[in-house]
């Protein structure tokens, strides 16, 4: 099991950027994938992005492609979601997972460990 914790967000105006990132406690940090995830108000979670144990893949949701960056440090036990040209519809409380598989998928069941999620809020 892992143990995760995020932080990172905040409010922004559009536009804008932050960086989210998950803290990770647990020796098997290196060999899980991770993914984060988002969840806006009276909305179901959607997938944003996943990286896999080594970093050597990534997976984007459609809607992130090009403004979103997911990365990892293993030395560190963190994983990063760089959020860059923000927009109100990506407000949300956003999620890091860990997948002891180790390879990259969208699909929230199949990530065991969940953080408690971060607030990101983007202003018009």
């Amino acid at each position: 099991q892992v143990q995760l914790v995020e932080s990172g967000g905040g409010l922004v105006q559009a536009g804008g950027s932050l960086r989210l990132s998950c803290a990770a406690s647990g020796r098997t940090f290196s060999s899980v994938a991770m993914g984060w995830f988002r969840q806006a108000p009276g909305k179901e979670r959607e997938f944003v992005a996943t990286i896999s144990w080594s970093g050597s893949a990534t997976y984007y949701a459609d809607s992130v492609k090009g403004r979103f960056t997911i990365t990892r440090d293993n030395a560190k036990n963190t994983v990063y979601l760089q959020m860059n040209s923000l927009k109100p519809e990506d407000t949300a409380v956003y999620y890091c997972a860990a997948r002891h598989d180790g390879s990259i998928s969208r699909f929230s069941s199949y990530y065991s460990d969940w953080g408690q999620g971060t607030l990101v809020t983007v202003s018009s």
